[in-house]
């Protein structure tokens, strides 16, 4: 009997042996990731890898969802698969060795490829995944050993070498646990790219760069209407990576090539030693539903890429831009939108000061009137000058479209849906855009009434969004609202409802309220 029950007894350790090999494995490939200052470990690879190849419907069904979760949520369920095919490779190494090594052969290649995949891999790149792989196999022949020969002690009952016996098997496990704990603190500390480039963003000055002066006027006096100057701290965040690039700006270095009658190689010094060009101009994410949030204005400070451009020299037949970022991220932009008067340009400042990093720092590409997801390249580091027929985008390989002029859209912020308002005199407002064309008009409509104007805020040019507002007669009970905007072109936002695939949503946002006495 006793020996059946230490056989029974210690298959729970062989879960638990797999699944402290595989965190040792994993925490010392992020250590030296952080200590060879590589910016994606493995399981960040990976997740980006999959990032990449999932659907664009899904894609967008997690970013509607999640929202700035999307990525935890992805990284935490990577982790749990992870922990649960660790604990399976170690019960099966109890009896087939060779399959948890295989096991861990193929994680590691699966690492390996996910690595690869990523721009300009170095051989320094793949270091971390051979150390975690090394280390998966020395604790896996660690753990097995000895939980082999406490079966052993178990099933004969010679105890005489401690070892060799439970005691031993839990002295190795946890301190293999251990060493797993304090690789991955270590490697917090080694990753400190991020604190490092902080510094050097804090300290850095840029002297043509102005701070925001709220233009007169732009402001219509509706308590609850979204802030025309959005913080930096409060606009939105859509990108695909999961650990942001950190580059030292005496480290960055745009190329401008292909399609051009000269390759230019800037630094970030040469940047900002040309003319530096300010406006306030609104962004907002393709994925933004009507009524949504993910949109906002600020004031951005750069070097206008037309003038760079020019400087190349596109050859006849180029109609695109392609653009890198240093994370690998790519957008296709059309040159005309890059070269027109528009005030597309290498953004190094946000209201003021130098980009946040998750904003792209040190550089970042501003094109007003065009989705982010054709334009708004983060962390830039590339240009590559050429044709839509030779390239395909990030988004446009997910079936978004490959041209992303923005759509003009209006939303009402007061009052909100489910809101109960006091009934009598009823102050309404919110926003509306349709970059680089401009707002001429929005009107509202209450419970399908007649559509009654309301009355602008000033706009210091075409590219930013304007508040409006308009005081209603408002009854007691239930109501609907609905707005729309007509633009300086005369036309009139729609109200057909369409998906934000594959080019943005249309149609009336539409609040419901109450009214009270």
């Amino acid at each position: 009997m006793r020996q059946n029950q230490g056989v029974r007894t210690s298959r729970g350790w062989w879960w638990l042996s797999g699944i402290v090999t595989g965190a040792l494995g994993l925490t010392v490939s992020y250590l030296v990731a952080g200590i060879l200052r590589v910016r994606e470990s493995p399981v960040v690879a990976v997740a980006e890898g999959i990032t990449a190849l999932t659907p664009g419907a899904i894609a967008e069904w997690a970013i509607q969802t999640l929202g700035r979760w999307d990525k935890t949520v992805l990284v935490i369920g990577i982790v749990v698969v992870l922990a649960l095919v660790f604990g399976q490779l170690g019960r099966a190494a109890r009896t087939r060795y060779w399959v948890a090594v295989l096991g861990y052969v193929l994680l590691a290649a699966i690492g390996l490829v996910a690595v690869l995949a990523k721009p300009a891999t170095t051989i320094v790149d793949l270091l971390p995944v051979a150390v975690g792989l090394l280390a998966w196999l020395v604790a896996l022949a660690v753990s097995v050993e000895l939980l082999r020969r406490w079966e052993l002690v178990e099933s004969t009952g010679d105890e005489d070498d401690p070892t060799h016996s439970r005691r031993g098997v839990i002295v190795a496990i946890g301190a293999m646990a251990g060493i797993a704990t304090i690789s991955g603190l270590l490697g917090r500390v080694a990753i400190s790219g991020r604190r490092r480039v902080e510094e050097s963003r804090r300290l850095l000055r840029l002297d043509d760069v102005t701070a925001p002066k709220l233009p007169s006027g732009v402001k219509v006096g509706v308590d609850g209407v979204t802030s025309w100057l959005t913080p930096a701290d409060d606009f939105y965040l859509i990108d695909t990576a999961y650990i942001k690039p950190t580059i030292e700006p005496a480290d960055w270095q745009l190329r401008i090539h292909g399609m051009v009658e000269r390759e230019l190689l800037l630094s970030y010094n040469d940047l900002i030693a040309r003319e530096i060009t300010q406006d306030w101009i609104t962004l907002n994410c393709v994925s933004n539903p009507v009524g949504g949030d993910l949109i906002g204005n600020a004031w951005w400070s750069g070097v206008r890429l037309a003038g760079l451009l020019a400087e190349a020299g596109p050859l006849d037949g180029a109609d695109a831009v392609l653009q890198t970022s240093d994370d690998g991220w790519s957008c296709g932009t059309p040159l005309v939108a890059l070269m027109d008067d528009r005030n597309a340009m290498l953004a190094v400042a946000m209201n003021g000061q130098p980009l946040p990093i998750e904003h792209g720092f040190p550089v970042r590409t501003i094109v007003p009137g065009l989705y982010g997801y054709v334009s708004a390249c983060k962390w830039v580091v590339d240009i590559e000058v050429t044709r839509f027929a030779d390239i395909e985008a990030y988004w446009t390989s997910k079936g978004w479209a490959e041209m992303g002029p923005v759509k003009m859209s209006s939303r009402i912020d007061v009052p909100g849906s489910g809101d109960d308002v006091a009934a009598g005199e009823v102050a309404v407002g919110g926003m509306a855009w349709s970059q680089h064309t401009g707002i001429a008009s929005v009107e509202v409509s209450l419970d399908g009434g007649a559509w009654t104007p309301a009355t602008l805020g000033t706009v210091p040019n075409i590219d930013t969004w304007v508040q409006w507002r308009l005081t209603l007669d408002v009854e007691e009970g239930e109501h609907e609202l609905r707005v729309r905007a007509t633009d300086k072109d005369g036309t009139a936002q729609t109200g057909v409802e369409r998906d934000v695939l594959p080019d943005g949503a249309t149609g009336w946002h539409t609040t419901t309220f109450s009214a009270s006495a």
